[in-house]
């Protein structure tokens, strides 16, 4: 599944608490951040045994996506374990074109 995914981690990393990326496969590039692979920040993550979890998904959301959340520095408002009141709210919709 193609899109945008949000990683909390369990322990913050010196100011790092989210990691936000985009894929073409979500859950396998889960598997390689897992192994501590791909991004810089999660192989750090690995290194320093700080657990994480995937906490949010945008299916069909693209790079540009991606790089709209990475700057507008909302993280912690857009997790669901940093704000809980995100959790029961439904995910926005894209219109069909």
């Amino acid at each position: 599944m193609r899109g945008v995914y949000l990683i909390h981690f369990l322990t913050p990393y010196k100011h790092a608490r989210h990691y936000t990326g985009y894929a073409n496969d979500i859950d396998d590039r889960l598997k390689h951040h897992a192994a501590g692979q791909g991004a810089r920040l999660m192989e750090v993550i690995k290194e320093n045994n700080i657990n994480w979890v995937c906490v949010r998904r945008w299916p069909g959301a693209t790079r540009n996506d991606e790089r709209k959340l990475k700057n507008s520095h909302q993280m912690p408002r857009l997790c669901p374990i940093c704000n809980p009141s995100t959790a029961a709210r439904p995910q926005p919709r894209k219109k069909k074109r």
